[in-house]
């Protein structure tokens, strides 16, 4: 997975090749054919090892909901390896932009997106009960702020906006929205 990661990072899912991938470890090409069929088949694997990331550094102990919300934005805002962020964007959007003509990775695409909404929805729930947010509908902050964050990823990839401001708003929104007061009022 992490020579998957690598080469797709490097070549971009258009040029990405088994040879390519096979170039960035220590198995042959015929190795990986041995396993993986397709490169399709490969990448589709490599989604549910992303997932399985994602949901990792989404895992949060903390009873706190406000803290549970900030562990979510750090796991979507600072991935894993942050030192080539730019490719890995770039490369993720390209599978991204395949799921209209694949099955697999688009329920893999959306299995991500629920699992994104569903930890931002049960954050927002558990503040309400708590009385640490307002009564608003957790769904809907959890779609919107979702929704935020991949018109963020695109924005990133699109137009080299900086995560670091997309992060900003959506705390902003989040702020705002909720009720919390984490500080100063930051303009939206």
């Amino acid at each position: 997975m992490s020579a998957t990661y690598r080469a797709l990072c490097t070549y971009g899912y258009a040029d990405l090749t088994m040879q390519r991938i096979a170039d960035e470890c220590d198995r042959s090409k015929a190795a990986l054919h041995y396993h993986y069929d397709t490169k399709e088949e490969l990448l589709r694997t490599f989604l549910d090892y992303l997932l399985d990331d994602f949901e990792s550094r989404l895992a949060c102990e903390s009873a706190d909901p406000g803290d549970r919300l900030d562990a979510f934005l750090d796991a979507v805002f600072a991935p894993a390896a942050a030192d080539d962020r730019g490719d890995f964007t770039v490369a993720l959007l390209e599978i991204k932009a395949q799921a209209p003509y694949s099955e697999s990775y688009r329920d893999r695409l959306c299995a991500l997106d629920e699992r994104m909404r569903e930890t931002v929805a049960a954050a927002v729930r558990d503040g309400i009960e708590a009385g640490e947010f307002d009564d608003v509908d957790p769904d809907a902050v959890a779609r919107f702020t979702v929704t935020a964050i991949n018109g963020a990823h695109v924005r990133e990839v699109t137009f080299d906006e900086s995560p670091t401001e997309a992060r900003r708003l959506i705390e902003a929104y989040l702020d705002g929205t909720l009720g919390r007061d984490t500080g100063p009022e930051v303009p939206v």
